[in-house]
């Protein structure tokens, strides 16, 4: 049985910066292609993963959002419209189990939620492990950043925005190794945004299986 996957979101700067130098996000560029693009394809998950300052942020707008009969919420990015689209990203959060990872909190009310305060890579591979469907994780450095260090990380999702910031905050830190990726989707959107979907690249496992293998030809130029 194949295992769960974890896949990142994130809106990025086109320099490279996931938020401000204070964490801000005024500076996304919102898109009707990617809401919808999101909303149908959140069913593919059933977990949500957090750091805690992510895991307030949506706290404080999704928990809270009431869907009507026709199954929209107001628009965070245009008030006065509603959204059908972030209508089912607010019923599909506010169902899906959140794994939330903080030192500080102690305790996540925003059920069905899991709180740890140490993120245990061993845990994690047996989180991919069980039955179910994928795991998503929005916003979130310094757990992309952990989870990338210890290649946890299957599929690494950007909407770029035409917008730079001169400086702010990078998504991934920490990480002493260069990653090689492979593009799976690059897509423009009508906003000038850029939606762009990667993998973990496979050439870095051919290169360890080859530096793992046995020098055949030192072997015959020694007599072995």
């Amino acid at each position: 049985m194949a295992s769960r996957r974890i896949v990142t979101f994130n809106w990025v700067t086109a320099d490279g910066y996931f938020a401000g130098a204070d964490g801000n996000l005024d500076w996304i560029v919102p898109d009707p292609e990617q809401a919808k693009a999101a909303a149908e394809s959140i069913s593919g998950f059933d977990t949500v993963v957090f750091g805690r300052r992510t895991y307030e942020l949506f706290e404080g707008f999704w928990r809270h959002a009431v869907v009507d009969e026709f199954g929209t919420i107001p628009d965070p990015h245009h008030p006065g419209r509603r959204s059908p689209e972030h209508g089912a990203m607010a019923v599909a959060l506010n169902r899906m189990t959140k794994i939330l990872f903080s030192r500080s909190m102690k305790d996540a009310t925003w059920g069905p939620s899991r709180l740890l305060h140490e993120l245990d890579p061993r845990e994690i591979e047996t989180m991919k492990a069980q039955p179910g469907k994928d795991l998503i994780v929005f916003g979130s450095g310094s757990i992309v950043s952990e989870l990338t260090r210890h290649g946890l990380i299957d599929e690494y999702q950007f909407a770029v925005c035409p917008v730079l910031l001169g400086s702010g905050q990078s998504l991934v830190r920490g990480v002493s190794k260069r990653m090689p990726l492979d593009l799976l989707e690059a897509k423009r959107l009508p906003s000038g945004d850029v939606f762009l979907r990667y993998v973990r690249s496979t050439r870095v496992s051919r290169v360890n299986e080859q530096r793992a293998a046995p020098d055949r030809s030192s072997r015959v130029r020694s007599g072995r």
